[in-house]
């Protein structure tokens, strides 16, 4: 498989901290790669380094080929990477459909507003949200936001979407809901990178792991390599389930 997104010794810090050191890594094209770690490890940091909130101290960053390090968020959307937030950020007083067509008019084809307003409604109906279109972002439980916040990332199209946490806060039956449906994203051939915390479902959904500690890369590999790593299970000591969370995994 091809590289899509290759990360090269990515490095950035905050007056005295260290929150990404000499970071290396890629994900695949038509491949889940996890990126999990401690909290505090720098992961959403790395994903800010990725599309462009912050610029890199040092390290490159390649999609398809091209360096998009330091480009500006709009920039790096229009060459085909997507996230969601890990706190949902709806336009709040906007339709869930119009928070879609944002996405699909920012997005990789720069699609007018016609074209936007059908990725838009393709996106919805992945999620499962087609029958709250015209319904306003701020009238969503948690779990909706969630979803919009994920169909408005896949309106723009991309072809590598970086997922932070979006299983967070949900319960049990709208977990596996989303599982369904990150599984459907990658069948469709669209790249993912996620982070997550549920150790049990990224260990399912991924084909590598790469973990994070202190801002620095402690292992990769195969999600079974990387659950029987003592440094990774060593870094996770603080919660007293992890270890059994991973062999049940």
């Amino acid at each position: 498989m091809n590289a899509l997104l290759e990360v090269e010794n990515l490095s950035k810090q905050f007056g005295g901290l260290r929150a990404v050191q000499a970071l290396s890594f890629e994900v695949r094209e038509g491949t889940i790669l996890g990126l999990i770690g401690p909290n505090g490890a720098g992961k959403t940091t790395v994903f800010n380094l990725l599309n462009g909130v912050f610029a890199p101290d040092e390290g490159q960053v390649r999609f398809r080929g091209a360096d998009i390090t330091g480009l500006a968020p709009f920039r790096v959307a229009r060459h085909g990477l997507a996230r969601t937030n890990q706190i949902v950020q709806p336009f709040a007083n906007m339709t869930v459909l119009e928070n879609c067509v944002v996405g699909a008019c920012f997005g990789r084809e720069n699609l007018p507003l016609a074209r936007a307003r059908e990725a838009a409604r393709e996106a919805v109906t992945l999620v499962g949200l087609e029958d709250r279109l015209d319904a306003l972002a701020s009238q969503l439980t948690i779990a909706g936001k969630k979803r919009l916040e994920l169909a408005r990332a896949l309106a723009a199209r991309p072809t590598l979407l970086l997922l932070d946490e979006v299983l967070a806060g949900l319960n049990p039956v709208e977990i596996e809901r989303m599982i369904g449906i990150i599984r459907t994203i990658r069948d469709s051939g669209i790249s993912i990178l996620m982070i997550e915390h549920l150790m049990q479902a990224i260990m399912s959904l991924s084909d590598r792991i790469v973990v994070l500690n202190s801002g620095a890369k402690l292992a990769e590999g195969l999600p079974a390599e990387v659950a029987a790593d003592p440094m990774v299970i060593g870094a996770y000591l603080g919660d007293p389930g992890f270890v059994d969370k991973l062999r049940e995994s």
